[in-house]
């Protein structure tokens, strides 16, 4: 019952688990995501996978024993099939889900924009939009087809619903899923991030301020405040009525109120960490360094370090050109003692053509060359070949993990 647009910028630009030099290989979990995941393919529209999470069973098992009883008082003389038809109910329910988010879909496609998949799970579903609109106008119209449909099934239910008797099971179907879609409906337009009506509050700041950044930041904010309504609606409800809670309506709350929590929060990272790509720059993060003989003693080379007030070390051979760069967790991994007796060589890691990177990389475009290089290091040159200094993938990750949590950054 949301729609993911464009792809979460990613903290990892390398992984190592050892300390050791060594290159690293660069890494994207999609399909790693996607491996570990249980979904069931239920088919394709239009070349748009439909996945139902193994965690759907839970909610059909739950709405079912909720449901059942409800069937019994409505249905005189069905006994155990009440299950049957509340089992059924819990597909139809799916099934008007679907609709919803294959209405985002369509919308989505006829802007030309991808769609990764449909994906059904325990909260409704979602649309895995791949990229986000060029445009508050096509924000909007994604949006906001899910909860016209739903709607519109729902106002639909309604005028079908007087033609069955009450007490039938058609009748009683039909009033549970006239009532689901319109919640659904109404619920998915609740102004706040993840949710539809986040993306819909999202793309009419957009196009009144022209500032898509900040107005996905106030619909993240947004987000949060509704998942605080939710989780605070029973209790205000039973003051009200002065009676207590009941735990099955706080628990749906609590869960609910949490995936809109979490969600707001993540999209707020994300957009955050978005914000901070332009401003990276190699200047930024470059480490002067010392050159040394790959024959040094580390601790005299450490010693250079201190001297110089560098922050990193490459080696060279007998012809003074570079040959690797220090690894300091290796040098970390070195006691004290050891260091006279331990050379520069055997903590560092050899480099290549794949192991430089020039000065004026900014942005996107610096990301793209570490990812696609796949170091842990690098050595910076200027556009003349000079060597300028070291830069430390893991620098750059910091500063963007910083990004992601709101806070600034130290240069």
């Amino acid at each position: 019952m949301v729609h993911r647009s464009g792809k979460a910028p990613s903290l990892s630009l390398v992984t190592s688990d050892q300390p050791a030099p060594s290159d690293s290989t660069d890494v994207d979990n999609s399909d790693k995501t996607q491996n570990r995941d249980r979904s069931i393919r239920l088919g394709s529209i239009q070349g748009v996978p439909v996945l139902l999470s193994g965690s759907w069973f839970i909610v059909a098992a739950l709405i079912t024993v909720t449901f059942a009883p409800v069937v019994q008082d409505r249905v005189p003389g069905i006994g155990g099939w009440a299950y049957a038809v509340a089992f059924i109910f819990a597909l139809l329910l799916y099934v008007s889900v679907f609709i919803h988010e294959l209405s985002h879909t369509l919308v989505a496609r006829s802007f030309g924009i991808p769609v990764l998949g449909i994906r059904l799970n325990i909260f409704g579903g979602l649309s895995e939009i791949a990229e986000a609109p060029a445009t508050a106008w096509r924000e909007f119209a994604i949006s906001v087809a899910g909860p016209a449909v739903s709607l519109a099934l729902g106002v639909a239910g309604l005028g079908l619903e007087r033609t069955f008797s009450p007490t039938g099971i058609v009748g009683v179907l039909l009033l549970q899923v006239t009532v689901a879609n319109l919640f659904v409906g109404f619920f998915n337009l609740l102004p706040g991030l993840p949710l539809d009506g986040g993306h819909v509050i999202r793309a009419v700041l957009w196009g009144i301020t022209g500032n898509a950044h900040r107005s996905t930041i106030v619909a993240c904010w947004a987000g949060r405040v509704v998942s605080l309504i939710i989780i605070a609606l029973p209790f205000g409800l039973a003051s009200l009525s002065g009676n207590n809670p009941s735990i099955l309506t706080v628990v749906w709350c609590a869960l609910i109120a949490g995936f809109v929590w979490t969600g707001s929060s993540a999209t707020l990272a994300q957009e955050r960490l978005r914000a901070a790509i332009p401003t990276l720059s190699v200047s930024d993060f470059v480490r002067p360094c010392v050159s040394v003989q790959a024959d040094t003693p580390l601790a005299v080379a450490m010693n250079q370090v201190f001297v110089a007030n560098a922050r990193s070390i490459v080696t060279t051979d007998s012809a003074g050109e570079v040959v690797g760069i220090v690894n300091e967790q290796a040098v970390a991994a070195v006691p004290i003692e050891r260091r006279p007796w331990v050379d520069v060589a055997s903590v560092a890691r050899r480099v290549d053509d794949q192991s430089v990177i020039g000065y004026d990389l900014v942005g996107e475009v610096l990301l793209t060359e570490l990812r696609a290089k796949a170091k842990q290091d690098f050595l910076v040159r200027d556009s003349t070949g000079q060597l300028v200094g070291v830069l430390v993938v893991a620098d750059v990750e910091s500063r963007l993990e910083t990004a992601r949590k709101g806070r600034k950054a130290r240069h």
